[in-house]
């Protein structure tokens, strides 16, 4: 029997639904998705419990450096792209920049970036003695566990307002901006003792482009060989000195995909490209557009001003 026969058979109220449930996957796959933020690596632009709107057709028309974007988490290469986790994080640099972090300030291509609106830092909160943490982080927005029980000195993601509207509560001594760190980290990207980078102080890196020629050394390699081996699916290997890639010496490479950078608004307690590396354009879901509401607020935590906000 043929399709248009069968679906004949079906109800009218059937039909209605299939119908409806058809558009619905649509829009699910290629206009808007919702996404639930669950992270705090994009405080203070995005809370805890924020639902979000994606727009889907960003991941095909193009995003953009400022751009909020949605990915596939690349680390997680040991699974199908359907079963990896989604984050978000702010596009630092797209593919052909040159992204460079000095004294916690970002510089793309030599030109310096201003900070996102919401972007934070590190802040170290003195409180009252015997005061409890977990109402201060309420009125910000930031889950009650953020800080362990019975702290009254701990570190917050807060930028000028958000310190100088603590700074006002009875319960907070003080707030104040710690500077950037200038010791080396032996946990960021690329990983290898050529690299004396830190969270403050980084690059700079070039972000690969599609069609870039790319010379493959020991040097070069912990910032290749991700892409090469993994995202690009080559076979790579060191013989001796030489470095082979599907069993031919090579010295170059020719980057297939486009790639990005992407870091978190809240840069000290944030994981991303500093940590892990290059984004690939196909990881891409699509561009955050606005929040909904914050789920939190049903929950007996009420997040004010988080009703269609526009990202």
């Amino acid at each position: 029997m043929k399709l248009a026969g069968r679906l004949k058979k079906i109800p009218e109220w059937g039909q209605a639904l299939l119908l409806a449930l058809g558009l619905l996957l649509l829009l699910h796959l290629f206009v808007l998705r919702w996404v639930t933020v669950r992270s705090t690596s994009m405080y203070a632009t995005l809370l805890p419990g924020d639902l979000v709107g994606v727009e889907r057709w960003a991941a095909w028309t193009g995003l953009h450096r400022g751009d909020i974007a949605v990915f596939h988490d690349p680390v997680q290469d040991d699974r199908p792209m359907h079963q990896r986790q989604l984050l978000v994080k702010r596009i630092a640099g797209g593919p052909g920049d040159v992204v460079e972090i000095r004294d916690g300030n970002l510089f793309v291509n030599g030109i310096a970036v201003p900070p996102a609106p919401g972007q934070t830092g590190r802040w170290m909160v003195r409180l009252k003695e015997g005061t409890d943490a977990s109402g201060l982080l309420a009125q910000i927005g930031l889950p009650a566990d953020y800080v362990l029980a019975g702290r009254t000195v701990f570190e917050l993601p807060l930028n000028e307002a958000l310190a100088a509207r603590l700074r006002k509560l009875p319960e907070v001594e003080d707030a104040d901006l710690q500077g950037s760190s200038r010791r080396a980290a032996n946990n960021l990207f690329p990983f290898g003792p050529n690299f004396r980078w830190n969270n403050d102080n980084y690059g700079p890196l070039h972000v690969p482009a599609a069609g870039d020629t790319v010379d493959i050394t020991p040097y070069t390699l912990p910032i290749y060989d991700r892409i090469i081996s993994r995202y690009e699916q080559n076979v790579l290997a060191a013989t001796g000195k030489e470095l082979t890639i599907n069993g031919k010496a090579a010295n170059r490479y020719v980057i297939r995909k486009n790639y990005y950078f992407v870091l978190g608004d809240s840069r000290d307690f944030s994981a991303d490209s500093r940590y892990w590396g290059f984004v690939p354009g196909d990881h891409l879901v699509g561009r955050a557009s606005f929040v909904l509401l914050n789920a939190r607020s049903f929950g007996g935590h009420p997040v004010q001003g988080r009703i269609l906000k526009g990202l």
